[in-house]
């Protein structure tokens, strides 16, 4: 749509100026008159002409900047159309000030915030409409976007712990991967070259090691396509139901990462279930979210199957015990909160407890990943430098 510039007067008669989306001038003066403002000038604005190479994705940390900024403006009585106008104008991102303009036209047409914010469910979910719906339905959207922003701040500091655990190791990795490549590719067949004039025969690590270069160098290009072929179909096969739930239940399982994914699962399932339960969602609706925004297949299995639970009239506990993912003292609690009506607060506690669970799990897996990369590294960094010396070794033996 295209913007106008205008320039006007409030009931008040103070003079007031800005830019609006509009589809044509008619629109422009109908939102105006909504805001109370008598037009005396608009023109439209100029086609900027940008180029674009970035991503038109809107990250998460913008989303739960917006939210914290919205909430603390409604919970000071800005009104929404106004706070909307503001958080558009100072966004970073052209994608999020785009987004945000729109939502702030729907508004102003008459639209409720939850449905103008359904028109963009790649940045605001299910979770986040189901949630601002509660609260305009229950008059505390102040409440309900604390409540919000507090959930993704909390949200996103568990991705990014769970994220940062694994980051270090595999960039290592890559990184000792990359070296030891190298190493095979041009500096091992210089020391070919120089062994080949010897004449003697040479040691077996040697050998080994000249062969797996040897090897290298002649199916790199092979190698280098039957590896982006297998990421390729890996990447394809995770996104299948069965090659998901078969990846889950396999990550679940790893003996280091698996406890720090477990904990880290369990606070989020307890996170989004609690506080959809505090701001006033019904049971199965939220349970039928948290299974939507879950992130692990197993967990998403064990949530359906509460929800069908709840609907014959039992309990949502007996389907988590059967996932093996929640531990009994978790299952144990959301009994106990089942039982006493208390089941949202319960929650949030777990969640409190599982995210401190996590911050000591990264700290463990760190402390203990080091020392094995650092051993990888020399393992089979050293072998390659003492493989290639020990022809030279015994050169020296005989000739002393």
């Amino acid at each position: 749509m295209p913007v106008f510039e205008y320039k006007g007067k409030t009931l008040a008669g103070a003079s007031v100026a800005g830019e609006l989306q509009a589809a044509d001038r008619k629109e422009l003066e109908r939102l105006l008159r909504g805001r109370r403002i008598l037009v005396s000038q608009v023109s439209k604005k100029p086609t900027e002409i940008k180029l674009s190479f970035g991503s038109k994705r809107v990250a998460k940390v913008d989303i739960s900047r917006f939210t914290r900024q919205f909430a603390t403006m409604i919970g000071a009585g800005l009104p929404m159309v106004q706070c909307l106008e503001i958080l558009g104008s100072q966004a970073e991102r052209p994608e999020m000030r785009r987004i945000i303009n729109e939502v702030r036209e729907s508004v102003s047409s008459g639209t409720t915030l939850s449905e103008a914010l359904a028109k963009h469910r790649k940045v605001f979910d299910e979770l986040y409409t189901n949630m601002v719906e509660a609260g305009e339905i229950g008059g505390a959207l102040d409440t309900i976007l604390v409540r919000l922003a507090n959930y993704r701040e909390k949200a996103d500091a568990l991705v990014r712990k769970v994220k940062g655990a694994m980051v270090y190791p595999s960039v290592v990795v890559i990184v000792a991967i990359g070296v030891t490549a190298a190493m095979l590719t041009f500096i091992v067949p210089v020391f070919a070259k120089m062994f080949e004039g010897l004449g003697a025969e040479l040691p077996e690590p040697t050998q080994v090691v000249l062969g797996i270069s040897h090897f290298l160098r002649s199916n790199l290009w092979y190698l280098l396509a039957g590896l982006v072929g297998a990421i390729l179909g890996f990447r394809y096969w995770v996104k299948t139901e069965s090659g998901k739930l078969h990846f889950d239940k396999f990550m679940l399982r790893t003996p280091l990462f698996g406890p720090l994914i477990r904990k880290s699962a369990v606070a989020r399932f307890t996170r989004t279930l609690g506080t959809l339960l505090q701001s006033g969602v019904s049971i199965l609706d939220a349970l039928d979210i948290t299974a939507k925004t879950a992130g692990n297949k197993v967990i998403q299995i064990a949530i359906r199957k509460s929800v069908l639970s709840i609907a014959e009239g039992d309990t949502i506990t007996a389907p988590l015990k059967e996932s093996g993912v929640f531990p009994p003292m978790v299952t144990q609690m959301i009994h106990v909160g089942e039982k006493t009506g208390g089941l949202d607060d319960m929650l949030s506690k777990i969640a409190d407890f599982y995210d401190e669970e996590v911050d000591a799990a990264v700290s463990a897996l760190t402390s203990i990943i080091e020392p094995v990369i650092i051993v990888f590294m020399g393992v089979i960094i050293g072998g390659i430098l003492i493989a290639m010396y020990m022809p030279m070794f015994d050169i020296i033996g005989k000739i002393s």
